[in-house]
């Protein structure tokens, strides 16, 4: 029986048993940094052999969280595109932006557990949400529901309040004001307008 290449795509049930690996780590690095991996296991209901042949480390697990995460919030600007006017995916995705930043608030504390320690792996960057938002961006000018011009670097230091925001507290009425003056100023000088 010969050993399946590494690239080579996961079974649906171990996918299944991946992804719930996944969510269930994100809840629980999310409330404690150093959360227990048989704790992590055990709510994902799935053995020690398959959670560690997944992720063979802690920091192996804290980083595909993060980039799972990232990944899921860069996925969704064209699924947005795909079942949405461009202006309201660019609205809707902000709001997924939002649940994703104060996620990651979340796991900072368990990020940088992981990143800082002497030798251990770099922390991920944002390019997979730069470039959705880059995306987003350019098809709401595209059809003139934004002024013309305006990068991801750009929109980025605009919602930058969003990581000044408190995860514990009621943050959601908070960012969506936040993203709602954002987005009135994207609309400024919009062509469309």
């Amino acid at each position: 029986m010969s050993q399946p290449k590494k690239d080579s795509p996961l079974r649906s049930d171990a996918q299944r048993n991946r992804e719930r690996i996944l969510h269930v780590a994100t809840v629980e690095l999310t409330r404690r940094a150093d959360a227990p991996l048989s704790a992590i296991a055990k709510k994902a209901g799935v053995g020690q052999g398959t959670f560690y042949r997944n992720f063979p480390h802690r920091e192996a697990l804290v980083l595909e969280v993060y980039r799972y995460e990232m990944h899921q919030v860069a996925d969704a600007a064209c699924e947005l595109l795909e079942t949405r006017p461009p202006e309201r995916a660019l609205r809707e995705w902000m709001d997924r932006l939002a649940r994703f930043a104060m996620t990651k608030a979340g796991l900072a504390d368990a990020i940088r557990l992981v990143t800082s320690a002497p030798g251990g792996p770099a922390r991920p960057g944002p390019t997979p949400i730069m470039e959705a938002a880059g995306t987003l961006l350019g098809t709401c000018e595209a059809a003139g529901a934004i002024r013309p011009g305006v990068t991801p670097d750009d929109f980025f230091l605009a919602i930058a309040g969003l990581w000044q925001i408190d995860p514990h507290e009621d943050w959601e009425p908070r960012a969506g004001r936040l993203l709602d003056f954002v987005m009135d100023g994207l609309r400024v000088g919009a062509p469309g307008r």
